[in-house]
């Protein structure tokens, strides 16, 4: 009689955690399914200027939010977890730009200049632990 209660007991206890691993699971597919929408969305889509300072403010307030640290030049670290990286390909001068440098820059001035301009995301990455998005390359279309 006991062992059939410690069987029991051992039953219930592999099914209680296979329950919550499964549920912790899906918590954090739809949590990142959930902060991936808002940066998928322009996966491909033409977009001006204004609107791309809005997503790397967007990236920015993340890595803010999630403690992301820096390095010695201001740049977020990929954590592997739930860092965003933005980088803006500018075909008036060829040059590639981290959204750090145009974020410290002032939006004001990327907006007043490239309100106008149409970028397209050409470019989306992943972290491969937790399926949110890691990396968007931008890169202007119009000038």
């Amino acid at each position: 009689m006991k062992k059939l209660a410690i069987f029991f007991l051992i039953v219930v206890i592999i099914i209680v955690g296979i329950s919550y691993m499964y549920l912790n699971y899906k918590a954090n597919y739809y949590e990142a399914k959930k902060e991936n929408k808002q940066f998928e969305s322009y996966d491909g889509q033409e977009i001006y200027g204004a609107e791309l300072a809005t997503i790397i403010n967007k990236a920015v307030n993340n890595n803010e939010l999630n403690e992301v640290p820096k390095d010695t030049k201001g740049k977020y670290k990929n954590n592997d977890k739930n860092s965003i990286e933005i980088q803006i390909q500018i075909i008036d001068n060829k040059k590639t730009y981290e959204m750090e440098t145009l974020y410290r820059g002032g939006m004001e001035k990327f907006v007043e200049f490239y309100n106008q301009i149409k970028f397209k995301c050409n470019k989306i990455e992943y972290h491969e632990s937790t399926n949110k998005v890691k990396y968007m390359l931008f890169e202007q279309i119009t000038e």
